[in-house]
């Protein structure tokens, strides 16, 4: 593709995404998976997993890194954690994004989101978008804000400026960054709350969000309100039940803290969170894809086809 072919189709895809949902109210719901669900699945045989969730009824996936290209701080960082997690299987598991992009089709999978890192955004958009589009994906998905850059208020502001930076490139690249806030940043500082300090400072045509209903929850938000709150924003969400009533023991800003909650995780319908009224405000905000992430489970199988069956008796296919 010559420069002049790439930055009109770029162009053309940037006036896309730009453009107003006018056909949003009659996108269908299809039934997605954080593909982190299912990680161990996945390293040990790639194509079966796939197939085993298009059989549950799952029709989206969104993917999680490393990816070769990725920043090499990222891939240190995921070096150091898997010894913990008991396996080490990340990106496309030994294939190009094509090769994954033909086993997707072959099963009737699409992928609109890669999860990806904070270095790789700033370092590797070009390659990261790449990558999303022999996919088909549109996001290109930040899962967290690391720890050392959202200490206090000015942080969030230094993060809002670097969102946008990060979002114009992007669409420039022909993708869409989107956020996925983990549960930090909820409890107030100086009467604020960080995370909409960091939103209301960050620009609605380019930096997108996704809401992970359960962290949300337990760093004492409240899902629903979010998603009215920035009607518009959050184009993907990231759905989990939870067994009770539970909140951060501090202000959610470590893992410790998520890991204590895991023992709460459950599948859809099977909690104390109110799925159906979640999904009927994501609805109204405009989301586009929902997915399905249980990070913890006594029984895998149980949980994953639990949600799938909750989703196809709630309107999605």
């Amino acid at each position: 593709m010559d420069r002049r072919h790439f930055l009109a189709q770029t162009g053309a895809m940037a006036a896309l995404f730009a453009a107003p949902p006018a056909f949003a109210a009659a996108r269908p719901k299809l039934i997605g998976i954080q593909l982190w669900t299912v990680a161990k699945l996945l390293a040990q045989d790639f194509e079966k997993t796939i197939a085993m969730l298009a059989g549950l009824g799952y029709r989206e996936l969104e993917m999680y890194g490393p990816y070769d290209f990725s920043d090499d701080r990222n891939k240190a960082s995921w070096a150091a954690v898997t010894p913990s997690l008991g396996f080490s299987g990340s990106g496309f598991f030994g294939r190009t994004a094509a090769q994954v992009n033909t086993i997707m089709k072959r099963h009737g999978l699409k992928v609109p989101s890669l999860h990806t890192d904070i270095f790789t955004l700033q370092t590797g958009m070009g390659k990261l978008a790449e990558a999303a589009h022999a996919l088909g994906a549109t996001y290109v998905t930040l899962p967290s804000l690391p720890a050392e850059m959202r200490k206090n208020l000015d942080d969030y502001k230094r993060a809002a400026d670097l969102f946008n930076r990060i979002g114009q490139d992007a669409m420039r690249h022909g993708v869409r960054f989107g956020y996925h806030n983990h549960g930090y940043g909820l409890s107030p500082i100086d009467g604020k709350i960080p995370l909409r300090t960091l939103l209301d400072a960050t620009d609605p045509k380019t930096v997108f969000l996704e809401l992970d209903v359960y962290w949300n929850f337990a760093g004492g938000g409240d899902p629903k309100e979010y998603l009215s709150r920035y009607k518009g924003r959050y184009k993907m969400v990231h759905l989990k039940d939870m067994k009770g009533v539970h909140h951060f023991d501090g202000d959610g800003g470590n893992s410790s803290q998520w890991i204590e909650l895991f023992q709460y995780l459950t599948y859809l319908g099977d909690g104390n969170l109110d799925m159906k009224g979640i999904i009927k405000a994501a609805e109204a905000s405009g989301v586009e894809h929902y997915f399905v992430e249980q990070d913890r489970a006594d029984d895998l199988m149980v949980a994953i086809r639990g949600s799938a069956d909750f989703l196809k008796k709630n309107g999605f296919r």
